[in-house]
């Protein structure tokens, strides 16, 4: 995570990020059987656990916990599939990890029972637009929220990447996203966004954000890269 322009600093879980002084690590446990970097090897919460142990020792500066794949044609799981993966595993980490944990989910109702389970952030791929009652659930627990960009869901989102204005949509579809978590009761300290790499993306895209990732700085937010 790094940001150029932010001034404020984030304090999560009293681990202090402060925007522009150097690139935050986030350690990635899908406890999932499915998704395509480590689907399958840590759906336990003891594999979880010492992988997290691991991503820590490595230097990850906060760790996200997915339990809804969503790597290119992933089916989609019911909440409580979601949570039967993800709230055990956050209790457990909670107890033994040091380091902010972030819950990747699309969903308010696994948001809140993450939060509930030892869950600092709220990483949303969807930018908080599957479920409408995502941004008033993130006001009202009073977290940060990643906001990413994508394009339909992902079961369809690779056949959506045909773009005029690659960056300017992009942009101007986390601005929109901004505004609503703004609108929400969120507080713009608590807001970053993820261009979103791989997620209705080509690989020439993908290389393109990165090499242009300045020109979201304007929005003032931390931006997220994974």
């Amino acid at each position: 995570m790094k940001d150029e322009i932010i001034q404020n600093p984030l304090v999560i879980r009293g681990h202090t990020f402060e925007w522009g002084t150097r690139t935050y690590l986030m350690g990635v446990l899908n406890v999932t059987p499915d998704s395509f970097s480590d689907g399958g090897e840590f759906n336990t919460p003891d594999a979880a656990l010492a992988q997290a142990r691991q991503l820590v020792a490595a230097g990850a500066d906060i760790i996200d916990v997915g339990g809804q794949s969503t790597r290119p044609g992933a089916a989609a799981i019911s909440i409580e599939e979601e949570l039967e993966r993800v709230e055990s595993v956050l209790q457990l980490l909670r107890q033994e990890i040091p380091v902010p944990i972030s819950v990747d989910t699309t969903r308010a109702a696994v948001a809140r029972a993450a939060v509930a389970a030892g869950a600092d952030t709220i990483n949303d791929i969807s930018g908080a637009t599957f479920d409408p009652d995502m941004l008033p659930t993130v006001a009202q627990l009073n977290v940060p929220i990643v906001l990413m960009h994508i394009r339909g869901t992902p079961q369809t989102m690779q056949q959506l990447t045909d773009y005029q204005d690659l960056i300017g949509e992009i942009y101007q579809f986390l601005e929109s996203r901004i505004a609503a978590a703004l609108a929400s009761g969120i507080d713009s300290s608590r807001i970053i966004i993820d261009p979103g790499i791989g997620f209705a993306k080509k690989y020439s895209q993908s290389l393109e954000i990165i090499r242009r990732l300045s020109a979201f700085h304007s929005l003032n937010c931390p931006i997220l890269v994974g």
